[in-house]
């Protein structure tokens, strides 16, 4: 924790107990009694339990949200053509973009900075309480295009077919802005942040 930071407050250590109270009364039924009292007996399982609650908060500790109010009835190409960047696009690629849903949109951007395949993308998404918008994170991009210059961003979705597809939005040493929707074929590289909205 940082000077800056103000540490959770005894009203959160409460709420974080009752919501896992509730939790654990609703699966009692699926407990052994005499299981959990050995589990109750590890020495381990507070830091364990509170291994996983600590990881979530630092998951969403170094995120950037930006507003958005998104135009959900342009096609993804539309989409694309309004960030006014250099495009690199598969076209039957960007016609399985999702359209995600909602006007009014936060877009969390997050960044796990190591290689990382999409499989494995996808669980940071889900630690995040987030999913990919494409039409959303587009739309970030259109209204600060700056934005990927210094927070090079990227999100993905997965076709009919089970397929790996994304799009890119950054900045290259030549100095042109430039988006990129295709397939993907290899693991996302360390500097790469993605973005989201809440599920």
């Amino acid at each position: 924790m940082t000077p800056s930071m103000q540490e959770m407050t005894d009203g959160q250590i409460d709420k974080i107990v009752d919501i896992f109270r509730a939790r654990v009364r609703k699966g009692r039924n699926a407990l052994s009694s005499d299981a959990v009292q050995q589990v109750l007996g590890q020495s381990e399982l507070p830091d364990e339990l509170f291994g996983v609650f600590q990881r979530r908060v630092e998951a969403v500790s170094s995120m950037i949200v930006r507003h958005v109010k998104v135009d959900r009835t342009r096609s993804p190409e539309q989409v694309i053509d309004a960030t006014a960047r250099a495009k690199y696009i598969d076209g039957k690629v960007i016609s399985t973009m999702p359209r995600g849903e909602g006007e009014e949109k936060k877009v969390f951007f997050f960044k796990v900075s190591r290689f990382i395949s999409d499989d494995d993308l996808e669980k940071e998404y889900d630690l995040r309480g987030l999913r990919p918008d494409p039409y959303a994170q587009a739309k970030v991009n259109e209204d600060d295009p700056s934005f990927a210059d210094t927070h090079p961003n990227g999100t993905h979705w997965k076709d009919a077919d089970g397929r790996w597809n994304f799009a890119t939005f950054s900045r290259w040493d030549d100095d042109r802005r430039h988006v990129d929707v295709y397939r993907r074929g290899h693991a996302w590289r360390d500097f790469w942040w993605f973005g989201g909205v809440c599920k």
